[in-house]
């Protein structure tokens, strides 16, 4: 079996007491857990803001410097993300279209080498 990440993006200014309501939540449930009776959920994680994030960058003096946020200022984020058994690109798909429907929200599959 083949692993992929399935990521949820949101916009930076994301809200998800504004967004996210208990029928969504319930929605995000049910798909986890027909993930776990599927036998594909590797592992599932959700994100703080990027306004927690840190960012580490090598400069050529050798020196690695930490700044506060995001490493690329995009306009969205990956607001949090599974990772999934499946036997190919198409099976990852499907989980990443149920992933959209759940989450309300564009999603990126991608496969790990």
């Amino acid at each position: 079996m083949n692993q992929y990440q399935v990521a949820i993006h949101h916009p930076d200014h994301y809200d998800a007491a504004a967004v996210e309501d208990e029928a969504m939540h319930r929605d995000i449930d049910v798909l986890n857990e027909e993930m776990i009776a599927a036998g594909v959920r590797v592992f599932v994680g959700g994100f703080q803001p990027p306004s927690r994030a840190r960012s580490l960058r090598l400069q050529s003096s050798g020196e690695v410097i930490v700044t506060d946020g995001p490493y690329l200022p995009t306009g969205e984020h990956v607001g949090g993300f599974w990772v999934l058994k499946a036997a190919n690109l198409d099976e990852a798909l499907e989980w990443g279209r149920k992933a959209a429907i759940a989450c309300r929200a564009p999603v990126e599959v991608r496969p790990f080498h």
